[in-house]
Formats: C-alpha cells, sequence, structure tokens
C-alpha cells in the first residue's frame, strides 16, 4: 500500500483488544505488514509458503488470515470500506437496491470432492460463486458452492442474508437463470423465487430477460454491473480458479480482492467537478 492508501484505510481496521486494554497478546508485526502479505497473496496468486521475505513468516502471515475469517474481521473491514467508497461516490452508506449473477469456476486439485461439482450449462467442473453488488458494483455478499448448485437454489439463502445484512435493499435485478419454481425453501415452498421474495423477504426480485429480437452482444440493463464485479475479481491471479479447500477461505480472498479496489479506490484523487 502507498503512504495515502494506508491513511485511508487505517481508521477503519478492526481494534484489537489488546490495543484497547482488554487483554490479549500484542500483534508481532505491523498491520500494514499483514496487509501487505495478503493482498500480495491474492494479486499474485502464490501459495501460502511461498511468501517473499520481504513480508512476515508465512505462518504468521496465515494465522492471520485465519483469525480473521473466523471472527469475521474481514467481513467487518470489507463492510467499513464500501460504506467510505459509497460515500465518496455521493451514496448513502447503505444501498436500497442490488443485482445478483453467478460466476462457474474451475477447481484446482486441492478442492475437495464434496465441495466440487459441474456445471452442465458452462460446462466447467469446479465451484460456483454467487454475488450480490450494489449499483456501484461493490460486493454485499457472498458464497461460494459447487458448481452444480442451481443459480435459483442458493439464491434462496443469499438473499436471505442479504436482507438480514441491508434492511435497506428493496430492489434486486437478476438474469433469466433466476426464473422458474422454487420448491424446497422454507419447508416445501411451493411458487416461484420471484413469489418467495416478495412472500418471505419483502422484497422485489427484477427479471432482465433478452428479448427475441436483440442479435450479437446487447448490454442489460444493470446486468453488467455484476459482470464487471466478475471481471474486477478475476485480475486477482488467486481467484482465476479455486484454489481453496474451504468454500469460507474462497469467500474470504474474494472480500480481499475487494478490499484491495476499495482502498486502492479511496487513495486515488478525486476527479475534478466532483463533490
Amino acid at each position: 500500500m502507498t503512504d495515502v492508501e494506508w491513511a485511508a484505510v487505517r481508521p477503519l481496521l478492526p481494534v484489537p483488544a489488546w490495543f484497547q486494554g482488554r487483554g490479549g497478546r500484542p500483534e508481532g508485526y505491523c498491520h500494514r505488514q499483514l496487509l501487505d502479505a495478503i493482498r500480495y497473496l491474492v494479486a499474485g496468486g502464490i501459495s501460502g509458503r511461498a511468501m517473499p521475505a520481504d513480508f512476515p513468516g508465512w505462518g504468521r502471515v496465515y494465522a492471520f488470515f485465519r483469525r480473521w475469517r473466523e471472527h469475521g474481521l474481514i467481513a467487518e473491514f470489507h463492510d467499513r470500506l464500501r460504506g467510505k467508497v459509497r460515500e465518496r461516490e455521493g451514496r448513502e452508506a447503505e444501498p436500497t437496491a442490488g443485482i445478483i449473477d453467478a460466476q462457474s469456476v474451475r477447481a484446482a486439485a486441492t478442492v475437495p470432492a464434496a465441495s466440487r461439482g459441474y456445471d452442465g450449462g458452462k460446462k466447467v467442473p469446479g465451484r460456483k460463486r454467487h454475488i450480490v453488488t450494489d449499483t456501484l458494483g461493490l460486493l454485499l455478499v457472498v458464497a461460494v458452492t459447487a458448481a452444480n448448485i442451481g443459480d435459483r437454489d442458493a439464491a434462496a439463502g443469499l438473499l436471505r442474508r442479504l436482507r438480514r445484512l441491508h434492511r435497506d435493499i428493496t430492489l434486486v435485478w437478476a438474469d433469466g437463470g433466476y426464473t422458474g419454481s422454487l420448491v424446497w425453501a422454507d419447508g416445501g415452498y411451493t411458487g416461484s423465487l420471484v413469489g418467495w421474495c416478495w412472500d418471505k423477504l419483502a422484497l422485489t426480485l427484477e427479471i432482465v430477460k433478452r428479448t427475441d429480437d436483440m442479435t450479437g452482444f446487447v448490454v442489460l440493463p444493470r446486468r453488467w454491473v455484476a459482470e464487471r464485479t466478475f471481471a474486477w475479481l478475476m485480475n486477482s491471479r488467486r481467484l482465476a480458479r479455486d484454489y481453496e479447500t474451504l468454500t469460507a477461505t474462497s469467500e474470504t480472498m474474494i472480500r480481499w480482492s475487494m478490499v484491495t479496489r476499495m482502498s486502492r479506490r479511496l487513495a486515488r484523487p478525486r476527479a475534478a467537478g466532483r463533490h
């Protein structure tokens, strides 16, 4: 991180208990060093044991990464950054609308058979990333499943979590893959996912479809925002395919990738005429 970037993100970091006099052992390394090491790992696609000597030892870096994952600190840090980026863009910190989509990626040999599958539509063996973004393309919720899990099946749990974490959300855009019946949610609900969202979550799920007169590549309203977010994630070489044993680690890697993008965005000078 540059000094400007560190100055932007430092106030948003979760405060350790020992720093507040609540006990615990002080960190052996500065948080800036540990954050730089994890960002390097995600951006470069290296394994933990290949961490360059310029960074803290790989064991220390992994212990920090695991602690932040297990205690939800990376999600807390990520959400604080997202709120700051939204405010910088002249938006409210909490969004009122989102876009849902999914991406299938190949899985490495390190991924257990129990959490991988085959996406017959995309012809991809591996895992699937389900995300909901705001209208700026910033991540709201993420879930990683086996690739054979349908978009509609995963959407119920994802949207339920979205409603719990972001109470101001009233509208979510989706593609045609989210149409059809939902027969397993809430112990036997039979009906469309659109109807289930309205009945159970008081949430409007709007399907954005291609029309019959469209030929070739057409930018569809709102759907391109989530596609752009997937493109951002693929800039991180660790996310070019899924290498993680645990799906929770895959979700954490996605958040770290977005943390890097948002912190750089906060450190960028404002364009002329922006307030």
